[in-house]
């Protein structure tokens, strides 16, 4: 098992800046995306019909039951006419290592239909399912050694500054020399350890957390323009194309699923 199961938690409430949890399920209807990347594992089930995936943008699609890909690696869905479950699940969690560590060096892997009517029976309706409970079985079904390593080491001074903006709220000082200084390195080491430790600069990664936040009081509630405020864009089109280059869709086409947050 990758973790003890927790419960399933609502979505924060509207206009909270709270960051996405460590493993996000939405499901509902499907769509056609956009070439994108983000900082996610990303699983991508369709629960009738099949899906297409690509990872270029004149690329043709190819044709499966799923698709799991890994963080920041570009791609794009086409799940029209499909009902789909995603799922997400930030790199930096211990699920992530242990993806990660199943994975290895691959990058996106599409998964054929034999293995997604496996996912589908072990799933069951995702709004009666304990997802936290399911992941191993879903992750097994799929063929990956996910029964976990324990977390990989990472240097104690991002430890400390990944812990620091996950607890903040939106505008706490994230300047270079506010966080060299929670992470006690000095600027120029702590953002080349940052970017070899996360696997992103700095800043991509703080855009990627306010995104998150954004994310997350929408799927509570919030309107686009409480949802941009409270997690620091400078207006509601700036989250909109923010949001649109890293999931290759609105922000508003999560108000069009159902939500379960389950955090780790």
């Amino acid at each position: 098992m990758l973790l003890p199961p927790r419960p399933a938690r609502l979505a924060a409430p509207a206009g909270a800046a709270r960051p996405w949890p460590s493993v996000l399920a939405t499901w509902g209807p499907g769509e056609r995306s956009a070439l994108h990347a983000h900082h996610c594992w990303h699983l991508v089930l369709a629960l009738d019909g099949e899906l297409g995936v690509r990872t270029a943008e004149d690329g043709p699609f190819q044709a499966g039951g799923a698709v799991l890909t890994a963080p920041d690696v570009a791609h794009a869905v086409d799940a029209s006419g499909a009902r789909v479950l995603l799922v997400f699940v930030e790199p930096e969690s211990d699920v992530g290592d242990a993806l990660a560590a199943a994975l290895g060096a691959s990058r996106v892997e599409l998964v054929p239909h034999e293995a997604a009517q496996r996912l589908r029976s072990r799933l069951g309706a995702p709004a009666e399912v304990d997802l936290a409970a399911a992941l191993p079985g879903l992750f097994e079904a799929l063929g990956l050694a996910v029964a976990a390593p324990s977390p990989r080491p990472r240097h104690p001074g991002i430890r400390r500054v990944l812990r620091h903006l996950r607890s903040d709220a939106a505008g706490a000082d994230t300047s270079l020399d506010a966080l060299a200084r929670v992470a006690r390195l000095s600027p120029g080491r702590f953002m080349h350890a940052f970017t070899e430790e996360v696997g992103v600069p700095l800043r991509p990664y703080l855009l990627w957390l306010k995104l998150e936040r954004a994310g997350a009081a929408i799927a509570g509630g919030a309107t686009l323009a409480e949802a941009a405020s409270a997690a620091g864009f400078a207006d509601a089109a700036h989250m909109t194309r923010t949001f649109r280059r890293m999931f290759g869709v609105n922000p508003s086409d999560l108000r069009r699923r159902s939500q379960l947050v389950q955090d780790r």
